[in-house]
């Protein structure tokens, strides 16, 4: 196991490796399995420090691991980085040995449930196909081939795993040792991790008021970046942000023609990222009404 960083910055330390995303790829999940393996931010998932909270100082960001054991590697899993050119700037200027990886999905089914997270928030006002062709975002976080490239040129391909949300459907465990042994840990057995085999922050349905989800989200993000997190753990244990961010419409499924659309509009890219990788990756490029049945692995309405 290498030696990891224990450089102190106003009491704390700075990653060992960082999950930069795409969004709605199983980072949730991973952030909970790996919490007690290893040093992660105290009291919250994502800091967004190399995006949106750069100008409050490295100082802040080293904070949040302050309490890391000393003996185990510390990161962070934000997958807000993975499309941001400005991000993967800022993570190679101040830890240029970081380990970094990259989780991927299907990316019609990443985007739809993208899309249906930006909902819960009141960030999306249109349809799901509507906002794919105005949110740049969307579609850029599917760019899969193209940042991936980036991030290895950037640190180099030796300290960039991409790992498939494919095969944690299929094979967590291994799936998981993969990430264990990139990030130089001991393998921990998904049968007892009491929220392996869960789905988490599944979103099935709209808020029940947009203006108030809206305003929620913003004050929890206010909290968190302030570090009230005696305020938010008790609005959390009250379920406040679940009142505000669910009880309305159930999302239904994609429809058929929705999803073959957007099959074409992402190829170029699920191409180029079969080339880049060796893998097969035929399921993503074609709907799910023209697949095989012994193709299909899970229904689409079963997506987080």
């Amino acid at each position: 196991m290498e030696s990891f960083a224990k450089d102190s910055l106003a009491g704390g330390r700075l990653p060992d490796f960082i999950a930069v995303g795409p969004p709605r790829t199983g980072t949730t999940w991973l952030d909970r399995v790996l919490r007690g393996h290893v040093g992660l931010p105290e009291g919250r998932k994502e800091t967004d420090f190399f995006k949106r909270n750069f100008e409050r100082g490295i100082d802040w960001y080293a904070a949040y691991f302050r309490n890391c054991a000393p003996d185990l590697p510390c990161g962070e899993i934000c997958p807000t980085y993975f499309a941001l050119e400005e991000s993967r700037r800022r993570i190679a200027s101040l830890l240029p040995k970081c380990r970094i990886i990259i989780t991927l999905r299907d990316p019609v089914d990443r985007a739809y449930s993208y899309y249906r997270l930006l909902h819960r928030h009141a960030w999306v006002k249109t349809g799901f196909e509507e906002a794919v062709m105005r949110r740049k975002d969307i579609r850029e976080e599917s760019r899969y081939a193209v940042h991936i490239r980036a991030w290895q040129e950037t640190f180099g391909a030796d300290r960039v795993h991409v790992c498939f949300y494919d095969d944690l459907k299929a094979q967590p465990q291994a799936y998981l040792d993969a990430i264990t042994d990139f990030i130089g840990i001991p393998s921990i057995p998904v049968a007892d991790s009491p929220i392996a085999e869960e789905r988490v922050n599944a979103v099935t349905e709209a808020p029940r008021n947009r203006e108030f989800a809206r305003r929620a989200r913003q004050l929890h993000l206010w909290l968190e970046d302030n570090k009230f997190n005696r305020a938010l753990g008790i609005l959390t244990d009250l379920g406040v942000w679940r009142f505000f961010a669910a009880g309305g419409p159930k999302f239904g499924p994609l429809a058929d023609d929705v999803e073959a659309r957007l099959r074409k509009v992402f190829l170029p890219d699920v191409e180029e990222l079969e080339r880049m990788t060796g893998r097969d990756l035929t399921a993503w490029k074609i709907p799910r009404s023209q697949r095989r049945p012994a193709n299909e692995t899970h229904d689409r309405n079963t997506h987080p």
